[in-house]
C-alpha cells in the first residue's frame, strides 16, 4: 500500500525498495557519487518528475541541507536559482543538464555550478512562468532527507477544460466545439448546484463523469512486491485501461487524476474530481500485508465512525501516509482544508458509496477471489469528497507473489478494468444521476 510493509527485516525491505525506485523508467534518476557536505553528509540521488500538473526535482541526501532560492524574471530566460550550502560540485551532478526530458512542460534545462567554495548553485531554466515551491522533507519510508523543487505553472491547467477538450477530440471534426463554447459550458457548470443521484432511476439521460484515481505515483511508489513490481505502475496501467473502456460508453466520460508517473497529493485528487463535477470516484490500488499468503480483491468506502475492521483501519493509515511519502509542503497549504472535507462528508454520500462499492465488488468476484465478501469502511482521505460517491478498489495483494505476477499481467489488468467498468454500468443502471444541464 502507501508505505513499506515491513516483515521484520526493515533494512532488507528498504534496500529492495531503493533498488526498485532506481529502476523506475518514468524517472530521470541519477545515482550520484558521494558529495561531502560540511558535516560529512552524502548526496544520495537526484530525481526529475515531469508532468502536466507540475514538474518536480528531488535532491535526496543523508543530512539536512541549508538552501535559498530566487526567481529571476527580469531577463530571459525565466529561471529559478537555488543555492545549496556546503556542497561541492561533482561531474556526475553536471550531467543533470542533459537529463531533462525534452517533453517536460516546464523545465528547459538545469545547470549546476560551483558559485563559490562549498556553495553549489542550481539554475533551472524554464519554458514558462512558474510559482516555485522549494522545501525540505524529513526522512520517511525509504527516503532520507529530501530537498524538493516543485515548479507549478502560474496559470495551472483546468481539469474540467482539459476533460472537455479531450472529449472534443473524439468527435468528428464537424461536431467539435470551439474554445469559447467550451468555456461557456464551464461557466454553466460553475453556476449550477450539484444534483443528487436519482435512486432507482431507469436510465441515464445525460453525460456522466467518472473520476478514476491511479493510486500513488512519482516519489510515492506504494507497495512493492517481492519481484520488484511497484504499486504505482500497476494502478496506472489499470486506470488507463479503465479510461479506455469508459470512453466507449455513450453516456460516460472519464477523468484520470494522474495520467503519468508523478505525485498528486490526496486532497488534489479529491479537488480534481470535484472540479469536473464527477458523479462517481474510483481509486485504484493494490493491497499488501505483512504475510505473503494474504490474497484477494477488496472494495472500501469511507467511514464516519471508524473502520469496519482492524485491518481496514491499518490499511487506511498506510494509504493516508501517501502524502508524507510523496512529499508535500505542509506550510504551503491551508491546514483547515482536510478538516473541512472531513466535516462535509455526509451520511448520504457514504450510503451511496456503499451501494456503488457493492456493484463493483460483485463484478470483481468474477475475476478474482474476494478478500472480504462485503464492502469495508475506513477513513481514507482520498474518499472524502462530500458530494461524490467514492470507493477504493484493492485489485489484489501485491505482497502475495502469485498475485503480484497476476497484477503485472496485461490480461489480468484488462479483466480487472473491465470488472470495474461493469460495476459502474451496473450501479448507474439502478442509481442513475438526476438530470442537470451544466455538462451537456
Amino acid at each position: 500500500m502507501s508505505a513499506a510493509h515491513r516483515d521484520g527485516d526493515g533494512s532488507r525491505l528498504n534496500g529492495a525498495r531503493r533498488r526498485a525506485l532506481a529502476a523506475g523508467a518514468a524517472t530521470l534518476s541519477l545515482s550520484l557519487s558521494p558529495l561531502h557536505l560540511a558535516r560529512g553528509a552524502r548526496l544520495i540521488d537526484v530525481r526529475l518528475w515531469p508532468a502536466i500538473d507540475y514538474s518536480r526535482i528531488t535532491i535526496e541526501h543523508d543530512e539536512p541541507l541549508r538552501f535559498s532560492h530566487l526567481m529571476v524574471r527580469d531577463a530571459p530566460p525565466l529561471r529559478l536559482v537555488v543555492d545549496i550550502e556546503g556542497v561541492e560540485l561533482s561531474p556526475r551532478l553536471q550531467e543533470l543538464t542533459g537529463r531533462v526530458d525534452a517533453d517536460d512542460p516546464y523545465i528547459a534545462r538545469v545547470r549546476a555550478a560551483q558559485h563559490r567554495p562549498r556553495l553549489l548553485r542550481l539554475t533551472v531554466e524554464l519554458k514558462e512562468d512558474v510559482r516555485p515551491d522549494v522545501f525540505a522533507l524529513l526522512p520517511v519510508g525509504p527516503y532520507r532527507h529530501r530537498l524538493v523543487l516543485d515548479l507549478r505553472p502560474v496559470n495551472p491547467p483546468d481539469p474540467l477544460l482539459r476533460l472537455l477538450r479531450e472529449q472534443e477530440t473524439r468527435l468528428p471534426p464537424g461536431e467539435r466545439r470551439d474554445e469559447i463554447a467550451l468555456l461557456r459550458e464551464i461557466q454553466r457548470a460553475e453556476a449550477d448546484s450539484a444534483v443528487p443521484p436519482r435512486a432507482g432511476g431507469s436510465g441515464i439521460d445525460r453525460q456522466v463523469t467518472i473520476a478514476v484515481d491511479a493510486g500513488h505515483g512519482g516519489e510515492d511508489p506504494g507497495a512493492i512486491g517481492a519481484f520488484g513490481t511497484q504499486e504505482k505502475d500497476v494502478t496506472l496501467a489499470i486506470a488507463q485501461r479503465l479510461r479506455t473502456l469508459i470512453e466507449t460508453e455513450r453516456h460516460m466520460r472519464v477523468l484520470l487524476t494522474r495520467d503519468g508517473d508523478y505525485f498528486v497529493p490526496l486532497r488534489e485528487r479529491v479537488a480534481k474530481a470535484r472540479r469536473v463535477r464527477a458523479d462517481l470516484f474510483v481509486s485504484v490500488h493494490a493491497d499488501a500485508w505483512v504475510r505473503p499468503d494474504a490474497r484477494g480483491s477488496s472494495v472500501f468506502a469511507l467511514s464516519e465512525r471508524g473502520a469496519s475492521s482492524t485491518a481496514a483501519a491499518w490499511l487506511a493509515r498506510r494509504e493516508n501516509d501517501a502524502d508524507a511519502i510523496g512529499g508535500i509542503h505542509l506550510g504551503a497549504h491551508d491546514p483547515q482544508i482536510a478538516q473541512v472535507l472531513l466535516d462535509l462528508s455526509t451520511t448520504a454520500q457514504i450510503n451511496h458509496s456503499l451501494r456503488f462499492g457493492e456493484a463493483v465488488l460483485r463484478e470483481l468476484a468474477r475475476v478474482n477471489a474476494l478478500h472480504k465478501p462485503r464492502v469495508e469502511q475506513a477513513g481514507f482521505a482520498v474518499l472524502r469528497a462530500p458530494d461524490i460517491p467514492s470507493i477504493l478498489v484493492e485489485t489484489a495483494f501485491i505482497s502475495n507473489p502469485e498475485e503480484e505476477l497476476r497484477l503485472g499481467d496485461e490480461g489480468y489488468q484488462q479483466r480487472v478494468a473491465a470488472a470495474i467498468c461493469d460495476g459502474i454500468r451496473r450501479h448507474l443502471a439502478r442509481h442513475a444521476p438526476a438530470s442537470r444541464t451544466e455538462l451537456g
